[in-house]
């Protein structure tokens, strides 16, 4: 499956699209799982409660956002993918964010839980025929192609491990 074209995803979700260099998304998505197991590695428990400015989230609700993400984009791509015709709901980041605490929460636990969706999400997209990849629906009363999701979950991590590094300090 070649990559996402525009009008196969949400005008915003390129941000996350153009982060994604592969142009296969099996490939992609298998990169990215060596990608993100590289990129949690580095983190410790002295990063969990940084944040870099007021009512900012911490490393650990970062972490906990990704992994929010990750499930509700892959349940998608997999709704699609068997068909699902209705509208898929949206999620409210702030509000899913101010709804779990994760202060008691370790860093390596949460990482652990991030690598692990990763790699059921690998084998989700691994498994999809060209036919699945192809197949679109509606989130949010917005139109997306399977393979599209993909790219957007990927993006995703890619996204915020950058705000990590830059704002964060983490490398």
């Amino acid at each position: 499956m070649p990559r996402p074209l525009p009008g196969e995803y949400l005008e915003y979700q390129a941000n996350y699209i153009d982060l994604v260099q592969e142009n296969e998304i099996r490939a992609a998505i298998l990169h990215s799982l060596q990608e993100l197991q590289r990129d949690l590695y580095t983190l410790n428990s002295s990063h969990g409660d940084l944040s870099y400015a007021e009512g900012k989230w911490t490393v650990k609700q970062v972490l906990q956002h990704a992994i929010d993400s990750e499930r509700v984009f892959a349940y998608r791509a997999m709704c699609i993918a068997r068909g699902e015709k209705k509208d898929l709901p949206g999620f409210d980041e702030n509000a899913y964010s101010t709804s779990v605490d994760v202060s008691k929460r370790h860093v390596n636990d949460l990482c652990d839980e991030m690598l692990i969706l990763r790699q059921a999400t690998t084998h989700l997209f691994n498994n999809f025929t060209d036919d699945e990849l192809r197949k679109s629906g509606s989130t949010n009363g917005y139109y997306i192609l399977v393979n599209s999701i993909g790219y957007v979950l990927i993006g995703h991590w890619r996204h915020h491990w950058k705000i990590l590094q830059d704002r964060y300090g983490v490398s």
